[in-house]
């Protein structure tokens, strides 16, 4: 990494310095030459393992931050005591400094920064006099890594508010698939039902065993349930909306059920990002469950193309009553914000005597698709 290659830089000119400077002398020169640990190591060592240990930010900065200045009070106070050069303390102290920046709440961030700066600037003016240039070089260095910790940590509030818009979206958009599902669910219940009431009704209509007819709609209010409950519990996590990807054909059949459904040759295999996969499934649903509800139809009809760069997928039904034509519900417009979200668009109106089409198209250039998804 960089700043492993810069800390090494910085010993090595720690040891230049070193050797061009006076030698331990006097009699506790040579003794506090061996028995304290030269800081610039330790500090480079310390400075490095923040990254291992995100947490410990303030107790590796404070451990730094008192070996440089135990190296201060000893060519300070010590006399004759050999000078220890601060360049690779004063790099550590940096580090941790922007790295407190970045990561600490304001006020701890604000205090490190202080007692940061009070030390680079301290060290070399201690210990080689306010005519070096490397006072100066410190202070400079010292602003650099306060505006560089307050970059990244503007840049990390801005990634975590774009992940939480991202989740948001996700939650609305499962919002709008929880509302398909259950309608699609619960209409079939009704449509059963409603049969059930009819036959029962009707003296010619031949004897049926109603246990076969209990059993379609329990199976029917149990996959509502779980598919429910699948959706509630994503709504309640806190991760992006897993979505699979899949082809064309099997998003088509997967949402179409018993309707007869063709899918051009050309497009069949073709495989679709998952968002684009997820908004034709829940288009193709939605149009189904509103052709059980608002109509009674002899013919449902699914169909997927492709024409003049589009992928288009058209539903086309019979049966519909007068006046509900001119009808558009919440369906309609769900379906039209989720073909608005990856680039396509949707039209739903009367088609021939008494029919209804829904078309949907979405441009099959994929690397297009709107950024955000």
């Amino acid at each position: 990494m960089a700043e492993v290659a810069a800390l090494v830089m910085a010993v090595v000119a720690d040891s230049v310095l070193a050797v061009r400077g006076d030698g331990a002398r006097g009699v506790l020169g040579p003794l506090i030459a061996t028995v304290v640990p030269y800081a610039g190591e330790a500090a480079a060592v310390l400075a490095v393992l923040r990254r291992r240990f995100p947490r410990r930010i303030e107790l590796l900065a404070g451990a730094v931050l008192g070996l440089s200045l135990l190296g201060t009070a000893v060519a300070e106070f010590v006399e004759r005591a050999p000078v220890r050069p601060p360049v690779t303390e004063v790099l550590a102290v940096l580090l941790l400094a922007a790295a407190g920046c970045r990561r600490l709440p304001p006020a701890r961030a604000a205090v490190l920064a202080i007692a940061a700066c009070v030390t680079v600037v301290l060290a070399p003016v201690v210990r080689y006099g306010l005519d070096s240039v490397i006072p100066v070089a410190a202070a400079v260095a010292w602003g650099a890594a306060l505006v560089l910790g307050l970059i990244l940590r503007d840049a990390d509030a801005r990634h975590r508010r774009e992940l939480e818009r991202v989740r948001n979206e996700d939650r609305l958009q499962l919002a709008r698939d929880l509302h398909d599902l259950v309608a699609h669910h619960v209409t079939g219940i009704v449509v059963r039902t409603r049969a059930a009431q009819a036959l029962a009704a009707n003296p010619a209509a031949p004897v049926q065993d109603p246990a076969e007819l209990y059993d379609q709609i329990e199976h029917a209010a149990a996959e509502a349930l779980t598919a429910t409950r699948g959706l509630v519990g994503v709504l309640r996590s806190d991760e992006p909306l897993p979505s699979p990807s899949l082809a064309l054909g099997d998003v088509v059949r997967a949402a179409a059920g018993e309707a007869p459904v063709h899918v051009a040759a050309d497009v069949e295999a073709l495989p679709l990002p998952p968002q684009v996969s997820v908004a034709l499934h829940r288009v193709l649903l939605e149009a189904l469950t509103n052709v059980r509800r608002h109509s009674r139809p002899t013919f449902v009809k699914v169909a997927a193309r492709s024409e003049e760069g589009f992928l288009v997928l058209e539903v086309d039904n019979d049966g519909v009553p007068p006046g509900v034509a001119a009808e558009h519900g919440h369906g309609v417009i769900g379906m039209t914000e989720r073909m608005a979200a990856v680039g396509g668009e949707l039209a739903a109106g009367p088609h021939g005597d008494g029919g209804w089409r829904v078309a949907a198209r979405v441009p099959d250039d994929f690397d297009g698709l709107p950024r955000g998804l």
